[in-house]
């Protein structure tokens, strides 16, 4: 499972580093003005619906289903339900396209009520998010096929497909000159992608031989029981995406940039969420699934038990960063051309917010394997939106003062909420295990958390004289020199502790 946790968290390395430079040159060209908030909210809105419709909630459902298929029936069976799946997605996804091609003005109104306002960015809203709004249709397709080469242990190209759009904006806006303005540029960069992962995934499922075709849906059990999990798991999903709706709609109604500064914390918060979170979650759902189908439930729990305690490890220097230097991090990655200095103080502020929240955030899809595996989607939802609940409270109570950073903060406090509530009720059920791998890691990545801690405070100044003659990229090169000594003192500190610890360590 290690191997490819670390082939999926690569890609999804790759696909983060494309997608800051993607973000760096966006932040370049457009900075945080009436354009780049035009283009967030236009990027956005497809993006909630795909992970509502598409990721979240359609993995949980599809992923146990379609194991469980594969392995009681096989391969005929599950590329069967694929492809019946697969037909009543498009279907779908095809209507609520148009429909949401004829009422896009609405749409828009309802999302970021605060443009109404501002008659010239709402109505590059409007057309920016026509533009956007068919990557959906795109990128679900793309979300079933990588699920389908996911359950078959393949996980290369699905974990590569977002690297397409990165590369596609960042090519789109080289060449914005042909375009009415950089936001109209990136948009169809965006909608190209769609096409470009789609062939990638498509290519890929062909040449193993497990492409699902479409075909006339018959609602026999596998098809049932698929709707059954479904259901519960997109009213769960949606719960995460009402939260970043009510960040949309509300920082729309802040002056002109707060949704920009959101978007740009956002990017650097989702770094370790993608690239540590999500490839152990997405890991580690099939490989539960198919443990637990052949009955091996000791199998499962220890596979649960190596991803959190690699998730923590991995996930612990993100933490520090964040919270001890987030202005740095976003003077060194996003600090050049229309990017100005207020810019850089309001998404600091907000990366900062998001931090508080990072352990919880990178832990939940290890947290909702726990019950997902066991097609149980309705607890995950209880969790799901007690978080929420406190989640857009928190947010209507601290948007006036605290801007975007009170967005944030009230993101991170529903996270914690959420996975709380996920260990709690799984240790009820005794469907926990904590073995002595995983007490001693996360004791091993606390104290070494702190030792990364004391390097970042108190290397601040030292690094700064040491850059401070260099003619330019000064920011850049103390984050370097800070990230290279944390790296040192870190990973140091990790082993010498896994050492004095004895942490046991077993394939899984």
């Amino acid at each position: 499972m290690y191997r490819s946790i670390l082939s999926v968290g690569g890609f999804t390395l790759l696909s983060r580093f494309t997608g800051a430079l993607r973000d760096v040159i966006i932040a370049a060209v457009m900075g945080a003005g009436v354009f780049s908030d035009a283009f967030f909210v236009a990027q956005r809105l497809p993006n909630h619906f795909r992970t509502i419709f598409g990721e979240g909630a359609f993995n949980s459902a599809f992923v146990p289903s379609y194991s469980g298929a594969l392995e009681e029936r096989g391969k005929q069976a599950a590329r069967r339900l694929a492809g019946e799946i697969l037909t009543l997605l498009t279907l779908t996804l095809l209507a609520l396209t148009v429909a949401a091609f004829v009422f896009m003005p609405e749409v828009v109104r309802a999302l970021a009520p605060g443009f109404s306002d501002d008659p010239e960015k709402f109505a590059l809203t409007v057309a920016l998010t026509r533009v956007t709004f068919p990557y959906l249709l795109l990128i679900t397709i793309v979300t079933l096929v990588s699920a389908v080469l996911n359950a078959n242990n393949r996980f290369a190209a699905a974990a590569g497909a977002p690297i397409l759009l990165n590369l596609s904006v960042v090519a789109a806006l080289l060449v914005a000159y042909l375009f009415p303005n950089a936001a109209h540029a990136a948009a169809w960069g965006v909608t190209i992608s769609g096409v470009l992962q789609l062939l990638l995934v498509v290519w890929d499922a062909g040449r193993a031989g497990i492409m699902p075709a479409f075909r006339r849906p018959v609602f026999d059990k596998d098809l049932k029981t698929f709707f059954r999990t479904l259901g519960p798991a997109v009213v769960g999903s949606a719960g995460v995406q009402i939260a970043m709706f009510a960040d949309t709609i509300i920082a729309s109604l802040l002056p002109t940039g707060a949704v920009s500064a959101l978007n740009y914390a956002d990017r650097l918060y989702q770094l370790p969420v993608g690239v540590i979170g999500i490839a152990a979650g997405t890991v580690l759902l099939p490989t539960m699934s198919k443990r637990l189908a052949a009955g091996d439930v000791h199998g499962a729990q220890s596979a649960q038990n190596r991803a959190v305690a690699f998730t923590l490890a991995l996930s612990a220097p993100f933490l520090v960063a964040f919270l001890a230097i987030p202005d740095l991090v976003v003077r060194a990655v996003y600090m050049r051309g229309a990017f100005n200095d207020a810019a850089a103080r309001e998404a600091a502020a907000a990366l900062a917010a998001y931090g508080m929240g990072l352990p919880a955030v990178v832990l939940i899809r290890s947290a909702t394997a726990t019950f997902y595996a066991r097609k149980d989607t309705a607890t995950p939802l209880i969790a799901s939106f007690s978080g929420l609940a406190l989640n857009v409270l928190l947010k209507l109570a601290l948007y006036k003062p605290l801007g975007a950073a009170g967005l944030a903060l009230a993101t991170g406090v529903g996270a914690w909420i959420n996975v709380g509530l996920l260990t709690w009720l799984a240790a009820r059920r005794d469907l926990l295990a904590p073995d002595t791998a995983l007490r001693r890691t996360a004791v091993a990545v606390a104290v070494s958390a702190l030792a990364l801690t004391v390097v970042a405070v108190l290397g601040r100044a030292p690094s700064a004289a040491a850059v401070s003659a260099l003619p330019s990229l000064r920011n850049e090169a103390q984050l370097a020199l800070l990230g290279i000594v944390g790296a040192a003192v870190y990973g140091a500190a990790l082993l010498a502790l896994f050492k004095a610890l004895r942490v046991p360590f077993r394939r899984a």
